[in-house]
């Protein structure tokens, strides 16, 4: 795309959607680490959204996690998301911290069991309702350690059974995401291990279930964009869980590690007509910021998914497609590494001025004294965190 003032558009049409956890206190499995001016309740939450959204001005989404963002009334929660110019996102589940679910949840061996992890969903699908979320998040850290703990199939037929049964109770203009993870709590068998499980899984439940890629969520050397290219070409790419990771699941600010397959990615999204409206792909970051400050942190995040997405509208496709089709393999590859090494952050500058926004949104929330002024104020009360 060499039409600057169409990179523009694409680029402010872009919305990112931040999550509620990403703002409390975060950690590895060792410890949890307290940082001063943490949110104390969901409302707190919302507040720092709305501080990343005022400097970005692409992120007004902001996804919750059940029961970690649990309130009486969702009705006051969505009313206070927009009166600061925010909306509800995705809900997430969390069937993965209660001693009930210590050998899985929705494939559990004991159908009691099963009845309550299934019944929490349906609990998810409720708050969608009443906040206008769109999306129903599901991830299953179901499982099993060993060869001989439970029968691999079986564990397959129950959760088709419970997938099948909140699919059911979605609305019309809800989805279901299904998120994969290679490994971790479970360390023999996954039961929801890879994108194909996850794919094979949505597509037999219907139009209303798609695949959420989390890219941390692979083994190393995976061809994550290849997975972007074919779900994209299926229809199946229902959201992204974007941050980067080093060693497994790290959680890290995306782009933070590998910026050029962030790139990669953001390539084949916009070849395939993903930053369409149409397309309903979400582009969400699932982050635990544990030794860092939050809200500059999921600024950054922010940032960094708009160079790679900008870097990618940069391609000069005409050149690409000629050296594709001629089989000139240097200039194929040349033509993504010329974009690749543009330097487009004076081009997002000048979004940013056009939106009417500060040219540097990092920059400009540090000198805004709104982390030392929630540092004063949060003081007392139970500080938001995601529990490990």
């Amino acid at each position: 795309m060499s039409d600057v003032s169409a990179v523009k558009a694409a680029l402010k049409s872009q919305l990112i959607e931040t999550p509620s956890w990403g703002y409390g206190n975060s950690g590895t499995r060792f410890k949890v680490f307290a940082q001063p001016g943490i949110p104390r309740d969901p409302f707190e939450k919302l507040a720092d959204a709305a501080q990343v959204h005022r400097y970005t001005g692409v992120a007004p989404k902001v996804s919750l996690h059940i029961p970690w963002d649990r309130v009486e009334d969702y009705t006051a929660l969505t009313r206070h998301a927009e009166d600061l110019g925010l909306r509800i996102g995705a809900i997430n589940s969390n069937v993965f911290q209660d001693d009930d679910f210590r050998l899985g949840s929705v494939t559990h061996p004991d159908p009691t069991v099963r009845r309550k992890a299934t019944d929490h969903l349906l609990e998810c699908v409720d708050i969608m309702d009443a906040t206008g979320s769109p999306d129903l998040k599901l991830w299953f850290s179901d499982g099993t350690n060993y060869p001989g703990q439970d029968d691999i199939a079986s564990r397959q037929d129950r959760l088709a059974d419970a997938l099948a049964e909140v699919y059911e109770r979605l609305g019309d203009d809800q989805r279901m995401l299904l998120e994969y993870k290679l490994f971790e709590p479970a360390f023999y068998a996954t039961d929801v291990p890879d994108w194909g499980t996850s794919y094979a899984h949505c597509l037999k439940l219907g139009p209303k279930a798609q695949v959420v890629v989390d890219t941390g969520h692979h083994a190393p050397g995976t061809n994550i964009e290849f997975i972007v290219a074919f779900l994209l070409r299926e229809g199946k790419l229902g959201a992204f869980d974007f941050n980067s990771r080093f060693y497994a699941d790290d959680d890290l600010m995306a782009g933070a590690a590998d910026p050029f397959q962030l790139f990669r990615i953001m390539h084949e999204v916009v070849k395939n007509g993903g930053l369409k409206a149409e397309s309903n792909v979400n582009f969400m970051l699932d982050q635990c910021h544990n030794i860092e400050a939050k809200i500059p942190a999921v600024i950054r995040s922010v940032t960094n998914v708009q160079e790679a997405t900008a870097k990618a509208l940069l391609i000069d496709t005409e050149s690409l497609a000629a050296a594709q089709r001629s089989g000139d393999v240097l200039a194929a590859n040349g033509a993504l590494m010329d974009a690749f090494n543009t330097d487009v952050r004076p081009l997002l500058a000048e979004v940013r001025e056009e939106l009417g926004l500060h040219r540097d949104p990092f920059a400009a929330y540090l000198a805004s004294g709104n982390q030392e002024r929630i540092a004063a104020e949060r003081v007392g009360g139970e500080q938001a965190g995601w529990g490990a």
